[in-house]
């Protein structure tokens, strides 16, 4: 795979998204635009616009021989079965063309790829970072009036059947505000050229796996699941073929507690050869793989020493740590379960919050997280009695539905 960085960029109509598109393209990002690839493969000559007609007769053509797009839509769109059809010939030719447009960007290019329709079509996993642009349906409905002469009642009708910005902030790493001016939408892109697509690209391109830093805690973020959810889907699209499963774990997992700002994934697997052959590709996702040093699970008891594959993510923006296990270690149920027990317990999630500060606090000036994870170990190891003996109590095991 190559180690471009792919960018998934979306936005209702009107929102401004076209604009976010030409300045990625001034700083330098290769734009594919999925509308445009849409048209081309449709053009007089072509195969595609030869089996449109084909299937739909010469009245969908104008008499120059060029494309009637309202004479198609009012065959295609009649029932289902005539747009099944049609995309049919239309879908496996932009996918194609979309692929060689990827395939010819070079290796440390960042790749926007412009597409309407990437929340409808379910396609956000495949990047790896979505930029939404969003405006309120107020401003949008003003400018396709203002700037395409669309009627008021056609412009709502055509953004009510997008997708609702519930559904596109689900998917939305970066969310970019365009209610505002021209300068402040650009203000806007600038910075996440600047502070995130290029470093992230560059730490992809390097496996530069992030730096440590002092341990910083924070309150907890109601969207720590969802940002989790995101990285889930792309670690899945590389690693759902072998993985036996894939979970949010750790502090950020458990609403209310406090937090360093660090999603932890898991992913099982059947054995450390299957944790091998994942690193390159979950790499070239944007996680990139720790391979300085081994990397073992802090035994418990008399367990013995488990090596594991750990993972940084790249993204400068969203810190995670990615823990590959292997299926006959005891540390993946182990983290599924202090996060389940946590969840049932608020009286040791405020007894963990008040650890976790005051840690935090005696080794702020550190510079490294080190310190601060020795010194939670012994009431984490204690921690884990208390949830095995609540484990029992509740027949719990990894495959209970978690609170």
């Amino acid at each position: 795979m190559s180690l471009m960085l792919r960018v998934g960029l979306t936005g209702g109509i009107g929102s401004g998204k076209s604009t976010v598109a030409r300045r990625l393209a001034e700083h330098g990002a290769v734009v594919i635009d999925a509308d445009a690839i849409a048209r081309e493969i449709v053009e007089p000559g072509t195969e595609g616009l030869a089996e449109v007609v084909a299937e739909f007769g010469a009245e969908v053509l104008t008499a120059d021989g060029a494309l009637n797009r309202g004479a198609l839509a009012a065959k295609a769109f009649a029932d289902d079965g005539a747009r099944q059809r049609l995309n049919a010939i239309l879908h496996p030719k932009i996918a194609a063309r979309t692929v060689e447009r990827f395939a010819e960007a070079a290796d440390d290019a960042i790749v926007v790829h412009d597409v309407p329709l990437l929340v409808e079509n379910n396609l956000a996993a495949g990047y790896h970072l979505v930029i939404v642009v969003h405006a309120d349906e107020d401003m949008r409905v003003r400018r396709l009036v203002e700037s395409r002469g669309m009627a008021e009642t056609d412009a709502r009708s055509r953004i009510a059947a997008q997708a609702s910005p519930e559904a596109r902030r689900a998917v939305a790493d970066v969310w970019l505000d365009n209610n505002g001016d021209r300068d402040a939408l650009f203000a806007q892109v600038d910075a996440v050229w600047s502070e995130r697509l290029v470093p992230y690209e560059t730490n992809i391109r390097l496996r530069r796996a992030r730096p440590d830093a002092s341990p910083v805690i924070v309150p907890s973020d109601a969207t720590w699941p969802m940002q989790a959810a995101r990285a889930l889907a792309r670690i899945r699209v590389m690693a759902g073929h072998v993985a036996l499963r894939m979970d949010h774990i750790g502090s950020t997992a458990i609403p209310g507690l406090p937090a360093k700002d660090v999603l932890d994934l898991q992913v099982v697997v059947p054995t450390l050869a299957d944790a091998d052959a994942l690193a390159a590709p979950l790499s070239d996702a944007g996680f990139v793989h720790m391979d300085g040093q081994e990397w073992w699970d802090e035994p418990v008891g008399a367990e013995k020493v488990w090596t594991k594959h750990l993972h940084s993510g790249a993204d400068p923006a969203r810190p995670v740590n990615l823990h590959v296990r292997v299926e006959d270690s005891p540390a993946w149920r182990r983290a599924l379960l202090f996060r389940d027990w946590m969840r049932a317990n608020p009286d040791e999630v405020a007894a963990y919050a008040e650890l976790k500060k005051r840690l935090a606090a005696e080794h702020a000036d550190s510079g490294t997280v080190a310190g601060y994870a020795e010194a939670k170990q012994p009431w984490i190891n204690e921690a884990f009695g208390r949830a095995e003996q609540w484990a029992a109590a509740s027949c719990w095991s990894p495959e209970t539905p978690s609170q």
